[in-house]
Order: structure tokens, then C-alpha cells, then sequence
């Protein structure tokens, strides 16, 4: 869909608000839900079928066609992702699996990851951690590909905690002002410099999902390895960030 197409569509959409219009919008923007889908589909491995996120994303995306004000001059795009990822969370919530022990394991990693990295001045192994945790290597891996889901939820409520909000304040505004530019491009920094601490592997994966919006598929095509494998590094990386970026951790959701 050409840019004057969807402009078209959109004007039309404005004036009339005719059920027409909302199913053509609806039907244009389908592959914007499979994007953020395949997105989140990596924190959550194998435990949601894919076509499922596909199908709760949907009602986000109708949520952001019937609240969207075109006449504001923002990019739909931007805001029915926010949409469809929140409606996606939302229903996993509902499902209610998440194991209570899980968020427990996340703060174990968190825990002995940083104490190896001021003991040993460096990175943790695998091997490292896993001695640390006194956990077998197979248990460990399991750990990491478990604590995909708090990762997510995780950085989830903190966005609802304010920065989303705040996303979402701002994509009525035309223009940032030179105090915004100049904190986005320190946070640049910031996240440059923390992409620094991974492994070559680790930071392809991270580069090829949040900017290049590879899937998980695409991503161990491109990498030539298993999916499962591509999950293993995407946790790793993600846990060594989180202790890097702290509380600027949503820079991977909005540079």
C-alpha cells in the first residue's frame, strides 16, 4: 500500500466512519500485527502458538483503527504496534501459566551473573554461571529459555509504569523539542556502548530483532543455526543488557 493510497483510505475513513472503510483499514494493516507477533513470539518460544499471538494481536489492531485521530498527523504505524502488543499481553495475562517460581529464577540469574562480572572482571560463561547457580549446563540453557517470558513482562510493566504512556503522549506532538533530541541521542550512546559488551553472535541477534524486525525464523536463517539456539542468545544478551541499561532497558523497544 502506497503512501497516497493509505492517505486516501485514511481521509475517507475520517469523514465517514463507514464499516467499509474500518474492514479495507483493518485488512491493509493485517501484516503490522504479524510483525509485532513474530517480535514477541522470541521471548515466548514454543509455549504460544504463533498463530495465536497472530489472532489477539487482531483486536488490537481494530482498537487502534477505531481510536486512531488521523487528523493529528501521526504515523498509524507507531501507534497500533503499542496496541497490538498491549492486547497480545494482555491475553497471555489471562491465561494465567506463568509459573510463580519463574520470576524467582529471573532474579537468581540476575543475581549471579552480576557477581561473576565484579569477581572475574568480565562476562560470565555459561559454564561460569551454571557452576555459580550449581546447576548442570542442560539445566541452565533451560533456565535461560524459561525466563524469556519474565524478560518480557518485565520490561512490559515498566513501559506501563510510564515510559509507554509517555511514547504515546508524545506521538501527538509534531517535533521533539533540542532537550528531547539531546537525551535520545545520549541514550544512543548508552546503548552503543552496551551493545559493546556482546559477543559478536549476541549482537547480530539483538541488531537483526529490534532494528532490522527479523523473526526468529529469519534471524537462524540468516545465522545458519537452530531457533532454538538464536533463543539462547537473544536471553544471554538481553540479561547482560539488563544490567547495563537498567532503567533505559525500553531503548530497545523505541530507538
Amino acid at each position: 500500500m502506497n503512501a497516497e493510497y493509505k492517505a486516501k483510505i485514511w481521509e475517507d475513513y475520517s469523514k465517514h466512519k463507514s464499516p467499509e472503510g474500518r474492514e479495507k483499514l483493518i485488512t491493509e494493516y493485517a501484516g503490522l500485527v504479524k510483525v509485532v507477533a513474530g517480535r514477541l513470539s522470541m521471548y515466548l518460544g514454543y509455549n504460544v502458538e504463533y498463530e495465536d499471538l497472530v489472532g489477539y494481536g487482531i483486536f488490537g489492531l481494530i482498537d487502534a483503527v477505531d481510536k486512531f485521530d488521523y487528523t493529528k498527523g501521526v504515523k498509524f504505524e507507531t501507534y497500533a504496534s503499542f496496541r497490538i502488543r498491549g492486547a497480545i499481553l494482555d491475553e497471555i495475562r489471562k491465561m494465567d501459566w506463568i509459573p510463580r517460581t519463574l520470576r524467582q529464577k529471573q532474579r537468581k540469574l540476575d543475581i549471579a551473573y552480576q557477581k561473576l562480572e565484579s569477581q572475574l572482571g568480565r562476562s560470565a560463561t555459561d559454564e561460569e554461571m551454571a557452576k555459580e547457580l550449581e546447576l548442570s549446563l542442560k539445566e541452565y540453557e533451560l533456565w535461560q529459555n524459561q525466563t524469556n517470558i519474565s524478560n518480557l513482562f518485565s520490561l512490559d510493566e515498566y513501559l506501563e509504569q510510564g515510559s509507554e504512556g509517555s511514547v504515546e503522549s508524545n506521538l501527538g506532538s509534531h517535533y521533539e523539542t533540542p532537550e528531547q533530541i539531546t537525551e535520545r541521542n545520549e541514550l544512543k550512546t548508552i546503548l552503543t556502548d552496551t551493545l559493546n559488551i556482546l559477543t559478536e553472535k549476541e549482537k547480530k541477534v539483538i541488531i537483526l530483532y529490534y532494528y532490522e524486525e527479523l523473526t526468529l525464523k529469519e534471524i537462524s536463517n540468516v545465522l545458519e543455526v537452530s531457533e532454538s539456539r538464536i533463543s539462547q542468545l537473544h536471553t544471554k544478551a538481553l540479561q547482560k543488557m539488563r544490567q547495563k541499561l537498567g532503567s533505559n532497558i525500553e531503548l530497545l523497544f523505541t530507538i
